[in-house]
């Protein structure tokens, strides 16, 4: 067994554990920005970490594709998140309460007041 072999190994193991965590988030969790949270970020890093693990053991040319897809998950995740937040936000599935900064909120009030639309 080789290093890359353990490497591999380590990152395949971490990922399908943050995976599974964050799976697991997005059922118990109570809110959405909370859901967001567990959707985005550990689902990203284990997607990544799983990639990566799989990109060692393999040739050059097929793992810099696996590469690429992670840099594109690390593109798109934060935008829709971004979007899904918006829309729970805008349709009051959010609890504006548990905000401790609501920058939406005062933007759509200004917006309100000089007859713009967001």
């Amino acid at each position: 067994m080789s290093v890359g072999d353990v490497i591999s190994a380590v990152l395949l193991i971490g990922g399908a554990v943050f995976c599974l965590l964050g799976a697991l988030g997005v059922l118990w969790f109570p809110d959405v920005t909370a859901r967001l949270q567990a959707a985005t970020k550990p689902q990203t890093l284990g997607l990544i970490m799983l990639l990566v693990g799989t990109a060692i053991q393999l040739d050059f040319l097929y793992g810099s594709g696996l590469i690429m897809v992670a840099m594109f998950q690390m593109i798109t995740a934060p935008v829709i998140s971004q979007m899904v937040g918006r829309v729970a936000y805008r349709t009051g599935a959010m609890r504006k309460e548990s905000l401790v900064v609501d920058e939406l909120g005062e933007r759509l009030a200004r917006e309100e007041g000089t007859g713009k639309s967001g």
